[in-house]
């Protein structure tokens, strides 16, 4: 035990256990949150983009498919290194770097004229974002404990539920108020105003996110000490396997088949929440992108409850398979009742709650298991492995609406894979991923 802290009474340490870290907490989450937000918005805003970008350019629902999903072709590829280094240089420089880059791939979007053009952009913006969840994943592993993960999770994934809150509005009103000016068209202003957010944050990391607890100046000595503590002695009972023998591991493979589910649900509703709304019926661009805040707004408050509830409960397989059967049970009602606005938007909510509520509760998963390098390694496989999902649901869907005229047999591919999802989470060993 650290000199610094063995000689405190019980009462004493956990109320300095407890200040450290209601400081760590409130000093990095909500930066990290809005971290996500801008990179999530930067991501994902191709789905308002497409309302008008396909007609100007002449692109079939096809190529919006293989292009909105390539992106995770190039995040498949550079996931796992990134995350490494990552590891070995230090979280403040890495983040930096990965914030500039995409921010600027990002805006370039705005010059696309031809489909490889469309392509080659969603492909380098993969590469560039490459590493920053799990990157942050592994980071909030340096700082919390399993028994605070979840919620801290929670508070750090929120941010894709709120870039939809707020990212929704605002892609339709700059739709609908920037077409046209100084010769750009509306999805042009779109992705150059949507980057700069991450232009500026990147910026920002460089100078307030420290690499460790041990370089948190804002921290006490003491704080330092027993949030260290805390760490080492939970890193001590988890397996420090090799780098490459993580890529043999079955129990890595399951979590990456069972986010990959996961997954397919996530861009089934980002990529086209915004085509299943106007499909409803709603035809304004301003009233498509109110609309979506919707149901993102639902997913905030489903993540913070079931995370709470997992870790409270120190129970994480039947809170990920109850919210990932919701999740396939809202979408599939989102076809059922297509041309009815209040109730698929009903439907609609009760899908991106459930999706989205998996996300914070699987992510205590990995980090029970590894540690060091090899929980880097792993968290990087799984989260690139599961993002191919981001490639397969838009050009599943995209084909298949090209081929019915219609987005629900996409969607009924979608929720097939969240009950898998369910299914296969209940295999993982509970007195594992519990605790």
């Amino acid at each position: 035990m650290n000199t610094l802290t063995s000689g405190l009474a019980s009462a004493q340490r956990q109320q300095l256990e407890s200040r450290a870290y209601a400081k760590a907490t409130l000093r990095l989450l909500p930066f990290l949150f809005l971290c996500y937000v801008a990179a999530y918005l930067d991501r994902v805003n191709v789905g308002f983009a497409k309302l008008q970008m396909l007609s100007d350019l002449q692109f079939s629902e096809t190529v919006y498919g293989l292009g909105a999903g390539i992106f995770f072709i190039g995040y498949f590829f550079f996931e796992v290194p990134s995350n490494l280094l990552m590891h070995r240089v230090g979280a403040r420089r890495w983040i930096a770097r990965i914030m500039l880059t995409w921010a600027v791939i990002s805006a370039a979007s705005l010059f696309v004229k031809t489909p490889t053009q469309f392509y080659i952009v969603r492909f380098l913006l993969g590469v560039a974002e490459a590493g920053f969840f799990p990157g942050i994943v592994l980071y909030l592993t340096y700082w919390f404990p399993a028994a605070r993960r979840s919620r801290m999770n929670a508070l750090f994934m929120i941010g894709i539920p709120v870039a939809g809150v707020l990212g929704g509005p605002l892609s339709g009103w700059i739709l609908a108020a920037f077409d046209g000016r100084d010769g750009w068209a509306s999805w042009q202003w779109l992705f150059f105003i949507e980057a700069l957010p991450s232009f500026v944050l990147g910026v920002i990391t460089l100078f307030y996110l420290p690499n460790s607890i041990r370089a948190a100046t804002w921290l006490s000595n003491e704080e330092r000490a027993v949030l260290e503590e805390n760490i080492a002695q939970e890193q001590a009972g988890k397996g420090h396997a090799s780098v490459a023998s993580v890529f043999s591991n079955g129990r890595v493979w399951l979590m990456a088949l069972i986010y990959f589910c996961c997954m397919m649900g996530l861009y089934g509703i980002s990529f086209y929440l915004p085509t299943l709304i106007k499909a409803s019926g709603v035809k304004s661009a301003l009233d498509v992108g109110l609309l979506t805040a919707i149901p993102y707004a639902c997913a905030v408050f489903s993540m913070l409850f079931v995370a709470k509830s997992a870790d409270r409960r120190g129970e994480r397989r039947w809170h990920f398979a109850i919210a990932s059967l919701a999740a396939a049970l809202g979408l599939y009602l989102s076809t059922v009742f297509g041309h009815n606005v209040p109730l698929a938007m009903l439907a609609l909510s009760v899908g991106a709650a459930g999706m989205l509520a998996t996300m914070p509760v699987f992510w205590a998963w990995p980090s029970a298991i590894l540690a060091g390098g090899s929980a880097a390694a792993a968290i990087g496989m799984i989260n690139s492995i599961g993002n191919l999902a981001g490639f397969v649901s838009p050009t599943i869907i995209g084909w298949m609406k090209d081929v019915t005229h219609s987005t629900n047999a996409g969607m009924y591919c979608v929720a097939a894979a969240m009950v898998l999802g369910a299914a296969l989470s209940l295999l993982q060993p509970k007195e594992i991923v519990n605790g």
